[in-house]
């Protein structure tokens, strides 16, 4: 027996008789892991890490949870299936990215329903019960959720009206943009946020309508000129757990869980709020042109939002006509 290998044997014992001494600890460690489609930049990456680090310093070492952002361990569209499935634990999603499964997870995308913060809170309150219905038959809870800021329009020519937008080749992210850009005269391509950039270098896009967050982390100065603020649309990252691990947890983990979920989802909107001037800002100072929407443009974007909105309501039925109703209630 070489003396590495006796190193390496005793280095091992004494890691047994260390969990021996402490049943409360290493042995009894619970692993999970997170799956994002955001890179570490982003704020809901940053803001998740914190929500992390909280729960982890909370369980004493009971829980440890690793963090995989940038869509390196499954990709936006595998995330909800992974999480019911148990290949991870937690997962952050766009959730309107999954319109196609339930309307009510994608209400928040129907272009200028909401135009502030105010009106995003609000519509998140009332729509919250709906959402957490449906996850938690799915065997999921939500744990937070927090809002990106305000979508605007990227392209390479002033945008004056909606026709500008006709015959562009436009990177959507749901099918409610996917809509949005047939409605304008756009041809929709579907394109995940960390395949952005390929898409425009290969042609596939040549404008694109997300926020001033995502802009700054695709790098969108290499391949766009102008950057329109619309107000377009609140939408909202949804972070989840599977209710099976969460219930297999000891009691005290949950109540940390859900604590720091709360702050995370306090700290989240109030990040996007700051993100909504700070990266508008690094956009321009990277040479884009930060455009003025025009009157004809938003006239022009109100039909289409009033078009969308009423599709919507058609396609998620009474519920969805309660929804709509009380909210445009709560903002009058």
């Amino acid at each position: 027996m070489t003396d590495l290998h006796r190193r390496s044997l005793f280095a091992g014992a004494a890691a047994i008789g260390a969990a021996a001494i402490l049943p409360g600890t290493a042995r009894a460690q619970t692993r999970w892991q997170v799956a994002t489609p955001y890179p570490d930049g982003n704020f809901h990456t940053r803001n998740m890490r914190a929500f992390v680090e909280q729960v982890q310093q909370a369980s004493g070492g009971r829980l440890a949870i690793q963090v995989h952002s940038n869509a390196s361990l499954l990709r936006m569209p595998e995330i909800k299936r992974g999480v019911q499935t148990g290949q991870v634990q937690i997962g952050e999603i766009l959730l309107s990215a999954y319109g196609n499964e339930d309307p009510f997870f994608e209400v928040d995308s129907v272009p200028q329903l909401v135009t502030s913060t105010a009106q995003a809170r609000k519509l998140a309150d009332l729509q919250r019960a709906y959402v957490e219905a449906r996850l938690n038959r799915q065997g999921l809870s939500l744990l937070y959720w927090v809002p990106w800021p305000p979508s605007g329009l990227y392209t390479n020519t002033a945008v004056e009206s909606v026709e500008t937008l006709r015959g562009l080749k436009m990177r959507t992210f749901n099918t409610l943009t996917n809509r949005f850009a047939t409605l304008c005269g756009a041809t929709p391509t579907l394109v995940q946020q960390a395949e952005v950039p390929q898409a425009f270098a290969t042609g596939v896009v040549n404008a694109m309508v997300t926020s001033a967050a995502t802009g700054v982390d695709v790098q969108a100065w290499d391949f766009c000129r102008f950057f329109t603020p619309i107000g377009f649309t609140r939408t909202k990252n949804a972070i989840f757990v599977r209710q099976r691990d969460m219930a297999g947890l000891p009691a005290d983990v949950q109540a940390a869980i859900t604590a720091a979920a709360a702050a995370a989802e306090t700290r989240g909107w109030a990040a996007s709020d700051t993100e909504t001037v700070e990266r508008q800002n690094i956009l321009q100072q990277r040479g884009m042109t930060i455009g003025t929407p025009t009157p004809a443009l938003m006239q022009g974007l109100a039909r289409i939002g009033a078009t969308q909105a009423d599709e919507w309501v058609a396609k998620a039925g009474d519920e969805g006509k309660r929804l709509i109703d009380a909210y445009r209630a709560a903002i009058a």
